[in-house]
């Protein structure tokens, strides 16, 4: 969905000048003991954004060279996860990575991919307390923090008003029983029993429903203190696939997937939630750019995704991931990709223009609080559910989101009917996960 222009650096534009450095000693990795006093060279940076948003990114790559006129970016753009894996792999020219996943965290911090900052956090007095607990957590792995990051996703309720107004309602659901209740309610039927609209679609797969978005709503864990597996042993997990389960059956699984098959694609104009034929959806904050751009008269409203019904106090949380960036290992200039790094992450004025221009959410508590922070209603609730403590995300693995997906296919197994035992699927999950961990960090 986000990939830009490509510019190619030349291998001769790797050197780096820092001016004002002084010599001698060096910390770890050749860090210098203080940050260069001016700023020169070349640096590689590559992004997944493309388009429009790519044209944000430029916006602020532009600020940064017109602060540090001695400064080239050299821009990579429209890179995802797997040529950003094998550019570095393969010794290419990147200094500068920047990746819409945390899951590569966990692999790129263990092999090294991704250096180690905590010598330039150091050296630097960043303070990593202007970022929430759970934005810290997916930017490490095992104590090493080789990413910072830049900007996140935040998972809520979007909801039609006039629908949900002609069914006599004024409020969202806050528990997800309120939720499969109101859903019923809102959910017509063609002449042929065939879904005309839906209330909530239930199913597992469909847009943004996946296990991840749905863990917090439940406080359920993905992995124990070890390492291994956790989701056959929390009966959260077992919660929240029984009441999903159960709501699939109620509408009809086959119904669900004739109704699902002839909707639009998630990131067009045609989206379900868009068009008025799903009248409730799990999404993200960048829904309200979408929906801005693709269908501006629509009415709609957001709020906290509802919590399982035993879990009232997880109202207002929810899911947290985003985009995060590192320094390759093979960067030629480290000094200068760092000082990029730092300049995206941390600088409010940045931070702000990033958001405002890509509407997702910021991850300094300065930029959260920025008057300058373009906040309209439905997009305030995003900014609330990451302030939130209690709001979740999904830990960083060496197999990256291996164990995810592992536990997803089992999932759509389950909606299907084709789990017979719950609990002994689940053991058997937790099996396969705890093998394909075993298989990536070895004895």
């Amino acid at each position: 969905m986000r990939l830009t222009r490509l510019t190619l650096a030349g291998a001769t534009a790797a050197t780096l000048l820092l001016a004002g450095c002084t010599g001698g000693g060096t910390a770890d990795q050749g860090i210098a003991e203080t940050a260069p006093t001016e700023l020169e060279g070349t640096v590689s940076f590559w992004h997944f954004f493309s388009d429009r948003e790519a044209d944000v990114i430029q916006s602020v790559i532009d600020d940064f060279e017109a602060a540090n006129p001695k400064v080239t970016v050299e821009v990579h753009s429209g890179q995802d996860d797997e040529k950003l894996r094998k550019a570095i792999a393969s010794g290419s020219d990147v200094d500068l990575g920047l990746s819409y996943s945390t899951d590569i965290v966990g692999n790129f911090c263990d092999s090294g991919a991704f250096r180690d900052l905590g010598p330039y956090i150091e050296r630097d007095g960043v303070d990593l307390d202007q970022f929430s607990d759970t934005v810290k957590s997916y930017t490490e792995y095992n104590g090493v923090r080789c990413s910072m990051p830049v900007l996140a996703d935040v998972y809520g309720l979007y909801y039609n008003t006039d629908l949900l107004a002609a069914a006599g309602y004024t409020a969202p659901p806050k528990t997800l029983g309120e939720l499969e209740d109101m859903a019923l309610k809102l959910t017509t039927y063609n002449a042929d029993g065939s879904i005309k609209t839906l209330g909530f679609n239930p199913q597992m797969g469909f847009y943004e429903n996946a296990a991840s978005h749905y863990g917090p709503l439940a406080g359920a864990t993905w992995l124990n203190a070890d390492g291994t597996s956790a989701v056959g042993s929390d009966p959260a997990w077992t919660e929240l696939m029984e009441w999903q389960k159960s709501f699939v059956d109620t509408i009809g699984y086959d119904k669900l997937n004739a109704f699902t098959a002839g909707l639009g694609q998630e990131f067009s104009a045609d989206n379900a939630f868009q068009t008025g034929q799903v009248a409730m959806n799990l999404d993200g904050e960048y829904r309200t750019a979408f929906i801005d751009d693709q269908t501006p008269d629509l009415h709609y409203a957001t709020a906290p995704m509802p919590a399982a019904d035993d879990h009232a106090d997880l109202y207002g949380a929810g899911y947290i991931t985003g985009n995060i960036a590192g320094i390759s290992k093979g960067s030629k200039n480290p000094e200068l990709a760092w000082a990029l790094l730092k300049y995206l992450t941390t600088d409010t004025g940045a931070i702000v223009k990033l958001s405002n221009g890509l509407k997702n959410v910021p991850t300094t508590k300065e930029a959260l609080a920025s008057p300058d922070l373009e906040v309209s209603d439905q997009f305030a609730t995003f900014l609330d559910i990451i302030a939130n403590p209690k709001s979740g995300t999904t830990p960083p693995s060496p197999n990256g989101a291996g164990y995810q997906q592992s536990f997803e296919d089992f999932w759509h197994q389950y909606q299907s009917g084709a789990v017979p035992d719950l609990a002994a699927g689940l053991k058997d999950i937790d099996q396969q996960i705890d093998d394909a961990t075993a298989l990536t960090t070895g004895p």
